[in-house]
Parts: C-alpha cells; structure tokens; sequence
C-alpha cells in the first residue's frame, strides 16, 4: 500500500493576504486570539484551518474599546453590536438649514419632491470598510449615520466587533432609515450604498431599505471646486471651501488592516482614530450639503469668488435654466476669471446666446476667444458660419477660415494639439473652406435681411448647425 503526498494548491501571489484578510471576519476560539495577539502578521491560511468549526468568541479588546469610547452593547433581533452616540454642537462651514430651497435642490435632483426637501427627513451616510473593491468580500464593519438636530449634528456610529454582528449592524441602519428616508453621501452612489446593499442581500433575511431619495455631493462638488483645487476629496473641500482643517492623522489605507489586527485579538486603541475619522467625515460631509445648497440658492450672494459663481453657471445650464445661467457666466468672467476658464466661459455664455438668438453678444464673445486654443478654434468656427449664413458674407467666412489653418499650423508647431485631434481640425477647416469657394461672390441673403453683429440681436437663428 503506498501513501500518497497531499500538497495544498499554490496560490497565485497576494492571493493568501486576501484570504486570511476575509477569513479574519470569523469568530476565532478565545485560546486562539490570545495566541494570534502576540503577532502583527496576517494570519495564514493554515492557522485559519486550525480556528474553523471552533466556538465564537468577541475579540479580547472589545470590552476595552467600549469603556475608551464610551460606547455601549445595543441589541435587536438578530443580535447585539457596539454603538456609540455623540451631539456637535459646532457647525463645519455653514450652519444647518431650517428649511431647503425645492427649486436649488432639483439642480442636483430634478424629481426631488416637496417631502424629501425637509431636512428632517435626511440622514448623512459614511462607512469604514475592509476593502475599496467592493463586491460580497468586502464588509462595512463601522456605520456611520448622522441627522441634524438642536442647531446641532447627532452622530451615531454602529460597529461590528466581529463577523457574526453585521446582521444586528444592518438591522440597527434600516432602523434608522426608516426614520429619515432621505440619504445623503459622498460618493456614496458609487461606493458606500451599492455595498450595503450587496451586504442586505447577502444575508438573505434583511430586505434592502429603499431610501425615498439620494443625494450625492460628490458630483455637485466636482462642479463647483474642481476647476479652483484639482482634487475635490472630502478633506479638500473642508479646508478650502469650508475654512475647516480637522486634525485627523490617520492614513485611510491603513484602515482595514486596523480592523483585522483587533479582529486577531490585537489592542483596541488604534480603531480609536477610525471613530473620529468617521465622525469628521460625517460633519464635513453635512457642513458641504448645506453650503452647496445655500450656493445654490442664492449664488449672488453666497458666491465668493469667480469661479464659484463659473461653477454654479454650469449647473444651471445642465438643468435647462439658460437665463439665469448667462447672467452668471456674465457675472463670473466681470470677476476675472484664470484665462483658460475666462475662455471657457465665454464659449458656454456665447452658445447660450446663440441659442437665444442674440448674435451680437455671441460675435463679441468669439472675437474675444480667437486663437489656437479649443474655444479659439470653435470661435473662428462659428464666425465663419454666422458670416456665410446670417450675414451673408462668404469672403469673410472664407478669411476666417484661413485664419484658423494659421492657427493650427502654429498650434502644431509649439505642440498643444495632439496629431490626431489636428489632422481631424484641418479636414474639418478645409473642407468648408473648399465649399465656400464654390460658393459665387455674392451676398448669400438679400442685403435688406443681412444681419450684421451689431443689429438684430433678438431675431431667431434661421440655420442651425453645430
């Protein structure tokens, strides 16, 4: 009888930390985490072999972390998990709205309705979490939730102190929705939401709650800040939008690897700092929605500087509101605007007028934009169609086209177009240039219906092309 050698599979390289991160989750024996506590490293797979199918036990330090907290044990149906409850009185940035403006909130929501504009009703959203990846392996072991309250912000935290109380955590959020239905996060459509609801459908008991809406100021915060700071993370905004700088050492990467060492029964001080994060994150987030909204609101007003009030202008273009965005791209290029957005303000007030029929603000506009840079190229465009079609003065078309192949030959030599995206201008130059010279030397209009940049300012365009 011969005795054959069993070997585990190899695994492929990173593929054995992924595996003891998720099989860090269960419940190891006490006697287990008591050996695990005297090493920093990952857990092997082999050791996870040895802990499986023994009795659960919390981690060593969780009565600990609740005495440093002041946090105590909840429990519901499914079972208990450590919550933890804090009032802030000080505001971040912008005190908390009494009421919200239905028509500023239905630029970032265009079906917001009458209930979901009661700040009562929202409930602001944050998670720490095991992983950026998202999907079934990744679990939010803190929840954070928090509402305004008493000219203040009540922030409630809900914490797993190992695998088996996610169901009690999930039971303890849905409780909470229920309440204020109205979720607001930050990124969280991308990220936070999407994963507690692949955490609901997990457990195959506890139904997904259905917020009656979400509100996500990532994306409205891209808009307004991204042209003035680059980056938009949530600490960003904070320190230049919201004048506040928290004092929050923690790295965010080193998060859940935090977890998993308390999970194996290391000390419960540095999960600390994750709660304080949390909570900065909830504030900040709850300081920008209300900022945004009284921006919004009344941009004349709460707007600071140019680029704010650019900012603003292009929601209101996206959402259909033209008058109102012009006379803000009007306002935000009076307040100097950096050159390349002055530019682009400028293309966007003179496609709007365009639109309106109004030409003489739209010609001034392009003559200010000419050059080599994307909007001078537009501008000489769209003179060279205004002189063929409204005005009817093919010969100057036809100079304005010419203008711009010099354009774009001098573009090519400094090197600010890309071969591809010049090669694809002069096609589209010559080829207009090679139909205006077909054209006879003539007015294309009768003279009397001839619409020069200075008169005519409110008749209708009578062409469209782009």
């Amino acid at each position: 009888m011969t005795t054959e050698k069993i070997t585990a599979p190899k695994l492929k390289p990173g593929s054995a930390d992924r595996y003891a991160r998720l099989q860090a989750l269960k419940k190891p024996a006490a006697a287990a985490s008591r050996r695990a506590a005297d090493s920093r490293e990952l857990l092997s797979t082999r050791d996870f072999d040895a802990l499986r199918g023994m009795s659960p036990d919390l981690p060593e330090g969780s009565d600990q972390l609740a005495q440093i907290l002041g946090a105590s044990v909840q429990r519901n149906r499914f079972g208990e998990h450590l919550a933890l409850r804090h009032w802030f009185a000080e505001s971040i940035g912008c005190e908390p709205p009494q009421s919200v403006n239905l028509a500023a909130l239905r630029l970032l929501a265009p079906e917001a309705t009458e209930d979901v504009a009661d700040p009562a009703k929202w409930l602001f959203l944050d998670t720490e979490t095991t992983g950026l990846a998202g999907g079934t392996g990744t679990y939010p072991f803190l929840i954070g939730v928090a509402w305004w309250d008493a000219g203040g912000l009540e922030v409630e935290q809900f914490f797993m102190r190992e695998h088996s109380e996610e169901h009690s955590v999930l039971v303890a959020l849905a409780e909470r929705l229920a309440e204020r239905p109205v979720l607001v996060t930050f990124n969280g459509k991308s990220f936070d939401w999407p994963l507690l609801e692949t955490r609901y459908r997990m457990t195959r008991t506890i139904r997904p709650p259905a917020p009656r809406a979400h509100f996500d100021f990532l994306h409205p915060a891209r808009n307004l800040w991204r042209l003035r700071l680059g980056s938009v993370r949530l600490t960003e905004l904070e320190r230049h939008v919201l004048g506040w700088n928290r004092v929050d050492h923690l790295v965010s990467s080193l998060i859940p690897r935090i977890y998993f060492d308390f999970l194996r029964g290391g000390p419960p001080g540095p999960l600390v700092p994750i709660f304080h994060h949390n909570q900065m994150d909830l504030r900040g987030l709850a300081g920008l929605a209300s900022r945004t909204l009284s921006l919004l609101d009344a941009p004349d007003t709460h707007g600071r500087d140019a680029l704010e009030l650019f900012g603003v202008s292009r929601i209101f273009e996206r959402r259909g509101e033209r008058m109102r965005a012009r006379t803000l791209y009007q306002q935000s290029i009076e307040r100097e605007l950096p050159r390349e957005t002055e530019r682009a303000a400028q293309r966007s007030l003179a496609r709007l007028a365009k639109r309106e029929g109004d030409f003489k603000v739209a010609c001034e506009l392009w003559e200010k934009m000419l050059g080599n840079s994307p909007e001078g190229l537009e501008a000489y465009e769209q003179l060279a169609i205004y002189y063929e079609r409204r005005a009817g003065e093919p010969e100057r078309a036809a100079d304005m086209v010419r203008d711009a192949l010099t354009e774009l030959r001098r573009a090519q030599r400094i090197g600010i177009l890309s071969e591809t995206k010049h090669r694809k201008q002069v096609n589209r130059f010559e080829q207009r240039l090679v139909r205006l010279n077909r054209k006879p030397r003539r007015a294309l209009l009768n003279p009397q219906d001839a619409i020069t940049p200075s008169s005519g300012q409110n008749e209708k365009p009578a062409f469209r092309e782009k």
